[in-house]
């Protein structure tokens, strides 16, 4: 076990950091408000924790989690080689783009929160990381609420017209309502809460409950009902000895869930709650992310580069639903998001990564009926952000809270164990436990835990803020209307990595502006950063300086990049 001062500071840091991750929007200075500030945030937390860690807590989670340790490392030498064999561009598989910034970096830092929240081991800990979600939930219940009310204060381009929270999107927002509104409940039922608190918690509830209604988001319902499920079954587990009422809760949920699934299927009497045409949709943007998968089994296509291969690698009946000119930049599938971008070594050991906390969970329902609202809690919101990783889009501010419940459920187990199940280790370290307290105090005089998290802190922004410095560059220069100033946004550097995005946005406001030398060349960039962009070759076949032998060579890419597309222009 870590020393308190430095257990302390990783809850903090993980718990309050990850709420100002959920919660960090930033319009004005950038072009995307949400996703360079999440990541730019989840720099500072994720390394500031793994500082602590990496001082004071090397040999615990060592001694403590050998699986989690093989299994990240396993996960970060198949992101190497997804990154290494990826035609993509580097920064794109560094970064990610534009949009989703869910790349290599995203996952080094989600690795380092799971990581730092495995070392956790007292109650207060877990409390904290449990109100920091809590926290984050009621900030985005307050601004939903007034968004409805009174209209949206934050100027969003929104052009779905239902409430974003800060998550810059109805679906991501409802998901998160739905983890927040669960958890919420499980959390209340811990015995000694107030009545008063108790009614509170339920006015909360039924408001989160009413924007996840509001926001138009399946995946909010499905998410908060199979949440109340699981803190149903721990409730019915505490306060009935025998196994009728548990079996029978479990049968009654098992029908509900099977009715929900024939209403995604446009079956039954759920269908008008549960389906949308998305629904229909994902099942072609999944199998387009197995085909990638499967096509290149040991390396991948690459870190966000779903989008380069989409067009390529969906099937046939793609073209007819959602149709040809219908593309996405992601499996909205986690896993096989995973699966597309490193093949199966970083499918698999993401998946094992992901069994541990199933492994644990199983380990500690199995130990006592008691209603431990701690431990629903984690478990509830961690299953719960599971679900809705399987029906969408990553996304940096719900992904945190997977990865760090994901790495307290591990802690949490351990934490819990019976006595005599460490005793025997216990009994063989006591003759080395006060030399090494008071080592571990004497570094924590010299090397202060939180003076650490701090300095990791720093390190993980600037590890981070390549995009959103880019970014911010990018949103000036369109501001300036000055062509000397979009072009200096658009040299390359540490703190102002390319992207096709902002490529093709540059040639279309070139184009528009009559700057037609200007649009050819950095057409012929974009193509050079790019050559699997299928966009960027479109953008050279239709500017005005476009040569026949462009025209020529854009067709055949494109073609190249949608062999199924019988027009290509659309």
């Amino acid at each position: 076990m870590i020393n308190q001062l430095a257990e302390r500071t990783i809850a903090r840091v993980l718990g309050i950091g990850s709420a100002f991750v959920a919660i960090i929007v930033i319009t004005g200075t950038v072009t995307d408000p949400v996703n360079v500030t999440k990541l730019f945030a989840l720099g500072g937390v994720a390394v500031g924790a793994f500082s602590v860690l990496l001082a004071f807590g090397v040999k615990e989670l060592w001694n403590s989690s050998k699986a989690l340790v093989v299994l990240l490392v396993l996960f970060l030498v198949a992101s190497i080689n997804s990154v290494v064999n990826s035609d993509g561009p580097l920064v794109q598989n560094l970064y990610g783009v534009y949009g989703r910034n869910t790349a290599l970096i995203t996952y080094l830092l989600l690795m380092m929160v799971i990581a730092s929240a495995a070392l956790l081991r007292r109650e207060s800990s877990f409390n904290t990381l449990i109100w920091g979600l809590l926290g984050a939930g009621a900030v985005n219940v307050i601004y939903c609420g007034w968004a409805i009310a009174f209209g949206d204060f934050i100027p969003w381009n929104n052009p779905y017209g239902n409430i974003l929270g800060t998550f810059g999107n109805p679906n991501f927002i409802g998901a998160f309502l739905g983890i927040f509104a669960a958890a919420l409940v499980a959390f209340m039922l811990k015995s000694g809460t107030s009545p008063i608190l108790r009614v509170a918690s339920g006015l909360v509830f039924l408001l989160a409950v009413y924007e996840i209604i509001n926001s138009n988001a399946i995946q909010g319902r499905v998410v908060v009902a199979a949440g109340l499920g699981i803190v149903g079954f721990y409730a019915v587990r505490s306060k009935f000895e025998g196994v009728i009422a548990q079996v029978g809760y479990v049968v009654i949920v098992a029908i509900g869930g099977v009715f929900a699934l024939l209403g995604a299927l446009q079956i039954g009497p759920l269908t008008k709650y549960i389906y949308k045409t998305s629904v229909s949709l994902r099942g072609e943007y999944w199998q387009a992310g197995w085909n990638m998968g499967s096509q290149h089994p040991l390396t991948g296509v690459g870190f966000d580069t779903y989008g380069d291969w989409y067009r390529r690698l969906r099937d046939t009946q793609a073209l007819v639903l959602p149709g040809p000119n219908t593309v996405t930049n992601a499996a909205h599938n986690v896993p096989f998001d995973v699966f597309a971008f490193g093949g199966w070594p970083l499918f698999v050991a993401y998946l094992a990564i992901l069994s541990l906390s199933v492994i644990a969970i199983i380990k500690t329902t199995a130990r006592t009926k008691k209603y431990n609202a701690i431990f629903v809690t984690l478990t509830t919101a961690w299953v719960c952000y599971q679900l809705q990783s399987i029906i969408s889009i990553n996304q940096i501010g719900l992904a945190v809270w997977g990865w760090l419940f994901g790495g307290a459920l591990i802690a949490y187990e351990i934490a819990t164990r019976p006595e005599q199940e460490s005793g025997t280790a216990d009994h063989a370290k006591d003759r080395t436990t006060k030399v090494r307290g008071a080592k571990v105090k004497h570094k924590e005089t010299i090397f202060s835990s939180t003076l650490l998290a701090g300095i990791g802190a720093v390190v993980g922004l600037l590890i981070a803020v390549p995009p959103y410095s880019a970014d911010a560059k990018w949103r000036s220069a369109l501001a300036s209307q000055n062509a000397q100033k979009v072009e200096e946004a658009l040299a390359p550097g540490y703190l102002n990595p390319s992207n096709s995005y902002r490529y093709l946005n540059a040639v279309q406001l070139l184009e528009s502006s009559k700057l037609y030398d200007l649009a050819y060349k950095y057409a012929l960039i974009a193509i050079d950063f790019n050559p699997d962009n299928f966009d960027s070759w479109k953008v050279l076949y239709l500017i005005t300086n476009s040569t026949a032998e462009d025209k020529q060579r854009a067709m055949e890419n494109m073609k190249r990049l949608d062999p199924n597309n019988p027009n290509v222009l659309g």
